[in-house]
Order: C-alpha cells, then structure tokens, then sequence
C-alpha cells in the first residue's frame, strides 16, 4: 500500500520534526541534568530536577510518541516498507526502546520532582545523576536513528528480497 507522494511528503515532514524535536528536548533535558548536578545555587539545583517531570510529560514523551507513530505510518506508506529494510527496522527497534525506557522512567521524573520540591531534603539527596545518564543515552540511540534515515545502509530483509522478486 502506497501513499500519494504529496501524503508521503506531509508524514516525513511530521516526522522529522517529531524526531529532530525529541533529539532537542533531550538535549534539553541533558543541560537540565548538568545544572542540577553542578550548580552550587540551591533554588537552581532544585529549579531543574522540578522542571524535568512536566517536561517530561508535555515535551518528552509526545514527540517520542509523534515519532515512533508517524514512522511507523512513513514506513508503511511508502516503497522502504516496515521489514523490507534492516535499517527500517533498526531505526523502530531504536524508537521503540527510547519512548519504553522514557514512559517507564516517568515516576522517577514524579519523585525527583517530589525530593526537589521538599525544601527539608539536603542537597545531595536531590541531586541525581541518573537523567545526565538517561539523556547522554538517548542522544545516542536517537543521533544514531537519524543517521540510519539519512545514510539508509544496504541490507534487506529476507521479506524485502522476496518482495523485491
């Protein structure tokens, strides 16, 4: 099933903005990260760790969902297909992975948030390394997809040789 170039060309707009916009806020996210962990300003320090769970919600995990939605409908509306590619399919592993560990990480965001938020809570209990780590990650995988999309390395799948023939 193909879709009308002008269709193919509104979905992979739609979604290199999702993407491009996702590999923003979590380079975003790794600046918020950097300054709670360094900052010697206490009001900063908390600042950051009580920004990351709204952001988390209304930025993160949107533009994780626009992608990985509007690739897989790039995807399945266009000549690369879903499994036709290992790349295709590489990049959705990738996707897949990111937007799971972000959803599965938002109560951690919540209570970071809950730590910062308690004006009784000592410094080193608020600081935390784990969204440097996280976001420094998701840099990777996501910096790494877009290569995939730009690059489209040569390798089909054994469905995409069979379709091809």
């Amino acid at each position: 099933m193909s879709m009308p170039p002008s269709l193919q060309k509104m979905a992979l707009a739609v979604h290199v903005l999702a993407s491009v916009g996702w590999v923003g806020a979590a380079a975003a996210f790794l600046g918020l990260g950097v300054v709670g962990l360094t900052s010697p300003d206490p009001p900063t320090v908390r600042g950051a760790y009580l920004a990351m769970d709204p952001a988390a919600r209304l930025v993160l995990v949107p533009l994780a969902l626009g992608s990985l939605a509007t690739g897989l409908v790039s995807s399945l509306g266009t000549r690369w297909g879903l499994l036709r590619h290992y790349w295709v399919i590489f990049k959705l592993l990738i996707n897949l992975f990111a937007t799971l560990v972000l959803v599965l990480y938002l109560d951690t965001f919540r209570v970071m948030a809950d730590v910062a938020a308690d004006q009784s809570a000592r410094l080193v209990e608020v600081r935390n390394p784990s969204p440097v780590l996280h976001a420094a990650l998701a840099l990777v995988l996501l910096i790494t997809a877009a290569a995939l999309g730009v690059y489209k390395p040569r390798g089909k799948t054994r469905y995409g040789r069979r379709r091809q023939a």
